[in-house]
């Protein structure tokens, strides 16, 4: 499956995705910030990537387009997508949120987390709607808070489980994309590509069909 990864920030769940999901390729990352640390991740794992304005959304369709993208994945993207990005890839965005879901929706979740007094928080993945955090709930897991918890720690705990719970939310979309009821037929499936191709062998096939 192809995947595009969206970042504002360090990018840690972005090189995650890379080094976790073997099966599947991320062929793209978008970044709204020019130098953030998920552009420099990028250029050590050799993914490719394109800094853009999160206001200029039709460029950021047309390229996710262009790359034939399967599933896109916001991964600290700050910035609240629109319909019409919600439309031209409708079931095949997901988002990473720090908290237990329907519980501290949208900026400074940790933070409510914290002053809440909860037990417990953690991470939750879900599909992109209209409503903001509000789509239909992938995966989630509880992180305790500690008496001794502060932002900082509590956020470090928080990611640590989006690390273990982001790559099995995409081996779920996966299957439910790959279902033969689902409208939709995956990128690698159209052109038959299944990642041992080398580029030898393509240019053969160039060779032979002349």
């Amino acid at each position: 499956m192809r995947l595009a990864v969206l970042c504002s920030g360090n990018g840690s769940n972005f090189e995650n995705i890379v080094r976790t999901c073997k099966s599947d390729e991320v062929v793209l990352m978008i970044h709204n910030k020019e130098k953030c640390g998920a552009a420099k991740r990028a250029d050590k794992l050799g993914v490719p990537h394109s800094y853009i304005e999160s206001t200029d959304e039709i460029n950021i369709i047309r390229l996710i387009q262009a790359w034939n993208v399967d599933l896109i994945i916001l991964a600290g993207w700050m910035r609240i997508v629109t319909k019409d990005f919600i439309n031209a890839f409708r079931g095949r965005i997901i988002n990473v949120h720090p908290s237990l879901l329907p519980k501290y929706k949208g900026l400074h979740a940790v933070e409510q987390a914290l002053e809440s007094g909860d037990a417990f928080t953690g991470a939750t993945v879900h599909y992109v709607t209209e409503e903001l955090d509000g789509g239909q709930i992938i995966i989630q897991s509880k992180v305790p808070i500690l008496h001794n918890d502060n932002v900082k720690s509590l956020t470090k705990a928080i990611q640590r489980c989006e690390y273990a719970i982001l790559p099995e939310a995409i081996k779920h979309v996966k299957s439910e994309l790959q279902k033969p009821n689902s409208g939709y037929m995956l990128q690698d499936d159209i052109y038959g590509w299944d990642g041992r191709i080398k580029r030898k062998d393509l240019d053969e096939q160039v060779v032979h069909q002349k």
